[in-house]
């Protein structure tokens, strides 16, 4: 017969508890040209991103635009990309939480939410790493 102690029984719960919330992370990709349904799972941008239809705009950051330079041309495009390449990359290799918050002030009324790995803002490990600036007041370096 087989008896199970208490101590085993807990590590066990911790690490079921551990695959399901990893488990539950959405494996992002690039949006596209995806339709808006109410399951529209993806990153648009470095900034932007849709879960579960919802559309988000992270909070207090900004990254370059990809589909049209509005000021910096190439440059800027290429940013765009390595932002939005670097922000799959956080997402889908980090468990991370979201806070939502109010709605943004654009004609899509986006959710504004905050999104943290370990209890770090991406936001501030974009900007660390020259890929975005802080919103409202951050320089955009890639206009030069």
């Amino acid at each position: 017969m087989c008896t199970v102690t208490k101590p085993l029984v807990v590590a066990a719960s911790a690490l079921l508890a551990t695959v399901a919330v990893q488990a539950s992370q959405p494996q992002l990709q690039m949006c596209g040209n995806q339709r808006n349904t109410p399951t529209k799972t993806c990153l648009v941008d470095g900034d932007t991103l849709w879960l579960q239809g919802e559309n988000i705009r992270l909070k207090d950051f900004d990254t370059p635009e990809p589909q049209s330079s509005l000021c910096g041309g190439e440059r800027e495009k290429q940013v765009a990309h390595q932002a939005s390449a670097r922000m799959l990359e956080l997402l889908n290799n980090n468990e991370w939480t979201i806070e939502r918050f109010g709605l943004d002030s654009t004609r899509s009324k986006r959710r504004l939410a905050t999104i943290r790995i370990d209890g770090r803002d991406v936001g501030d490990i974009l900007i660390e790493e020259r890929l975005a600036r802080a919103w409202p007041n951050g320089d955009e370096w890639w206009c030069d």
